[in-house]
């Protein structure tokens, strides 16, 4: 333990905390309930301890429009079983469309940005949502059907998402650069009556049509009755190759503007259906109740993020990743939503904060690899930008290593709450994340979220303090996914989550709980590394190896040998740079002294593409498949399967 490791690397201010939406929220606990919440840890220990009045004071004070009725949980003490709200009435687009003026919803930006830069208002958004909706229930869809957005991250895709809710239809998507293949494998499954999709898509400065594509996958579906393009690329894009199709201009054309009739629905009437990632098969299909997912967004951002009217929030995402649905109900908030659709390094490695800079941005999510990858790049924003709007930096998608807290609060922004946060698309929320009134640790998440009792479990369902283990949700939450599709009996939902510990949600990552009691995530435990029998979390080993400058990304696994496991490293090397013995015996002297002498691994080997999921995660589970000569079964799912090739037959690996 360092003198730096002493301190927190960021406190907040005593104004902050005072004019902080959570410090508005524990007073009105105390005045509703007669509680006494001193700090975080008090409100978060009230709100598992007493989770009916926590829930349901979240409601009112979120001001959630609808009807909420008496009882606000329902056999809270299965899971699964358990129903929040079993009484309410709400519509989820409604929620999300509460304000109406002229002042901006959504912003966006694109790599061609100075000719396609948009500022859409609240009134356009709620107007163009109306036609929309209007159009949609003349071609047939009601409450319960499928709409699919094979679209990129455009405000018209979350218009279209917003018509649909308001409909009672349910939502799902992926991004247009998915192969034929991977949009069947999803949408094969889902059934969607629409479709909402581009003629193409630009990333990294080169144009990719996507109508062939487009005709190929509705060819395949007979579920699909109309298909609505979007002009992006082109003005005046040619549909007639696409069965069904038209632009959206003329899908809305015979519809004038009116007031949208909002279906008043359950609590857990599914809103959206969100995938897994499939790299080990045909993906799940998870169906998410709108009001769970409406508590626990406004939750989240409201409160814990610290939301406000008129706040600027940006996410880097597709519409591939849960991400992009977490941001769209920043709305529910009054935030103006930050769009940007395209490579978040083009047309410079600048592009994101020259957006933050020159929109004011105020909270600013970004993946972990994109800020190690930046600090790697040597950029330093503090000195080339005016960054003064942002506020929260949030980070997500895989574990923050140490060395990102300290850039960001160098080379970023110093007066900022950076919030690594960590939670899924299976609960389409967090489990941990940001404590806006607390300090921040260097290597930490801050601490669990309020209204998810959170825990790390033993094999045998011991609860463990500074240990790693198990990262588990010992209590019911409202955005538990209601069911997965094509699975009536529930067995394949009871065995994603229950089965290990009954009763308990097991969520698959390895972590700890520090004794600041905050959280680090090591990495998937399906992914741990078991050499000699000891269970090492692959992020442990990431931390070290990024540190050296020379290595631009890496990825680790476990290697079946001699009746044990050995553990393997590839590394991705600057340009130019050769793996030597010389850099090897630093990485190896530099994971034993940072780490132990058990993390070092005893094959370390330079490929030149590392394979990740579309959603940016690299997959360790994939690599492991090849280097033991099994098949990747849904090679669809990653963003550049190419990669896998540099891993097979390697004469290393067999001596």
């Amino acid at each position: 333990m360092t003198a730096a490791d002493e301190k927190p690397i960021w406190t907040p201010s005593q104004e902050r905390i005072d004019q902080c939406n959570l410090t508005a929220f524990m007073r009105a606990a105390e005045e509703r309930h007669g509680v006494t919440l001193p700090d975080y840890d008090a409100a978060y220990n009230w709100s598992v301890d007493q989770p009916e009045d926590f829930w349901s004071l979240l409601w009112d004070f979120c001001g959630i429009v609808g009807e909420k009725g008496a009882r606000i949980i329902l056999d809270g003490d299965k899971m699964p079983g358990a129903r929040f709200f079993p009484d309410a009435k709400l519509n989820f687009a409604e929620n999300l469309l509460r304000r109406r003026d002229d002042s901006p919803a959504m912003i966006f930006w694109c790599e061609d940005w100075l000719e396609k830069r948009r500022h859409v208002s609240w009134n356009a958004l709620y107007d163009e949502t109306s036609r929309i909706a209007q159009a949609l229930k003349a071609a047939g869809v009601t409450k319960g059907d499928r709409v699919a957005g094979f679209i990129p991250n455009i405000p018209e895709a979350v218009s279209a998402f917003l018509a649909t809710a308001s409909l009672g239809a349910i939502w799902t998507s992926c991004s247009p650069d998915f192969g034929i293949d991977g949009v069947l494998d999803r949408f094969e499954q889902t059934t969607p009556k629409v479709i909402f999709a581009t003629d193409g898509y630009r990333f990294n400065g080169k144009d990719h049509d996507t109508m062939a594509k487009l005709a190929g996958v509705v060819d395949k579906l007979d579920c699909v009755e109309k298909v609505v393009v979007v002009p992006y690329l082109n003005d005046a894009p040619d549909v007639s190759a696409v069965r069904g199709a038209t632009t959206l201009a003329d899908f809305v054309a015979p519809f004038a503007l009116a007031e949208i009739d909002f279906l008043a629905l359950p609590f857990d009437h599914p809103i959206y259906i969100l995938y897994s990632s499939g790299t080990t098969g045909k993906p799940k299909c998870i169906v998410h109740a709108a009001g769970g997912v409406l508590i626990q967004h406004l939750k989240e951002q409201k409160v814990l993020f610290d939301i406000k009217p008129g706040d600027r929030m940006f996410y880097f995402t597709t519409l591939t990743w849960m991400m992009w649905n977490w941001l769209v109900s920043n709305l529910a908030s009054e935030a103006t939503l930050m769009l940007y659709e395209g490579a978040p390094t083009y047309p410079s490695p600048e592009i994101l904060f020259d957006y933050a800079q020159d929109e004011k941005i105020t909270v600013l999510g970004l993946s972990a690899k994109f800020i190690d990858g930046i600090n790697k790049a040597g950029l330093a924003p503090i000195e080339t930008h005016d960054l003064s709007s942002i506020k929260t930096i949030m980070s997500t998608g895989s574990p923050l290593v140490e060395e990102s807290y300290d850039y960001v609060y160098s080379k970023i922004a110093k007066d900022i709450q950076l919030s690594s946060a960590s939670g899924g698309t299976d609960l389409a929320a967090c489990f941990v994340g940001g404590n806006p009134i607390g300090p921040i640790w260097r290597g930490e998440i801050q601490a669990p979220t309020i209204g998810m009792r959170m825990d790390i479990f033993d094999p045998d369902g011991n609860s463990l303090r500074e240990q790693q283990g198990e990262l588990v949700c010992t209590q019911s939450f409202p955005s538990m996914p209601i069911r997965f599709l094509n699975d009536e009996s529930g067995e394949r939902y009871h065995d994603a989550y229950f089965a290990k510990y009954p009763n308990v949600w097991t969520q698959g990552d390895w972590a700890e709980i520090t004794r600041h009691g905050g959280f680090v995530i090591y990495g998937r435990s399906d992914a741990t590394l078991n050499p000699g029998g000891v269970r090492i979390g692959t992020a442990e080993i990431y931390r070290q190896v990024e540190r050296i400058d020379e290595v631009e990304e890496s990825i680790v696994v476990g290697q079946r040998w001699q009746n044990d496991t050995r553990v393997i490293l590839f590394v991705r090397l600057r340009p130019g740079i050769e793996l030597s013995d010389d850099l090897i015996r630093r990485i190896r002297k530099q994971v034993k002294e940072g780490a132990s002498p058990r993390h070092v691994p005893a094959k370390i080997l330079q490929v030149t593409d590392i394979p990740r999921t579309r959603s940016g995660k690299i997959t360790e589970l994939a690599v492991r498949d090849v280097i033991h000569g099994n098949p990747v079964k849904n090679t669809e799912a990653l963003d550049n399967p190419q990669a896998l090739a540099l891993y097979e037959n390697l004469p290393e690996l067999q001596e």
